[in-house]
């Protein structure tokens, strides 16, 4: 697929504000809620959101290290690779559940977990939209990454970011369903803003 830069970074970074704006709704939330599962072996929502700091803690520092070693200047169009773009979209929730496999170093399951969880997400998203902005003046398609499952598989830079903002859109729904099927809200409630895919 092939994107105008600055149209994507752009579009990106509206999302992660988003999701910026759905994880400071939780903070209201008690911390019993927050730790309501579905089901025993499920996550609950602050699983989720761990879930989401271990790929922030992996993926902020790779593209910060590459980025600021890389010379190359804005293009302005991206071709998304086709690896890159598999990933950005299979990581999207589908309208049927598609589970996918978690591997064991990135489930938090069963920690002991609080509210700080959420100040960590926070914090991490706000590095993020520096890095989108700063990828402004870079070329997405030049800069390529390591993914977090494979030492020897990079993907282009743009395609890494597609990749961890449809990650938190899968998760975020995640959450709502949590939050839903434990009463804690229904889906239209006005508690929690609206997530939109991209």
């Amino acid at each position: 697929m092939k994107y105008k830069s600055l149209t994507l970074l752009d579009q990106l970074s509206t999302q992660t504000r988003e999701h910026i704006a759905f994880v400071e709704s939780l903070k209201t939330l008690s911390l019993d809620d927050l730790n309501k599962r579905p089901h025993k072996g499920s996550w609950n929502t602050l699983e989720c959101i761990a879930h989401l700091n271990l790929y922030g803690n992996f993926y902020l520092p790779e593209i910060s290290r590459r980025m600021a070693a890389s010379q190359s200047n804005a293009a302005s169009y991206f071709n998304s690779g086709l690896l890159g773009n598999y990933f950005a979209k299979s990581i999207l929730p589908k309208d049927r559940p598609n589970k996918m496999k978690t591997f064991q170093e990135m489930d938090p399951i069963y920690k002991q977990l609080d509210k700080k969880v959420l100040a960590v997400f926070l914090e991490q998203q706000e590095n993020f939209l520096q890095l989108l902005e700063q990828a402004k003046s870079k070329d997405l398609g030049k800069i390529r990454t390591n993914i977090s499952i494979n030492k020897w598989i990079k993907i282009r830079l743009g395609d890494t970011f597609r990749f961890l903002v449809n990650h938190n859109i899968r998760h975020i729904v995640q959450i709502k369903n949590i939050l839903s099927s434990c009463s804690v809200i229904d889906q239209t409630s006005p508690v929690l803003p609206a997530v939109n895919h991209q």
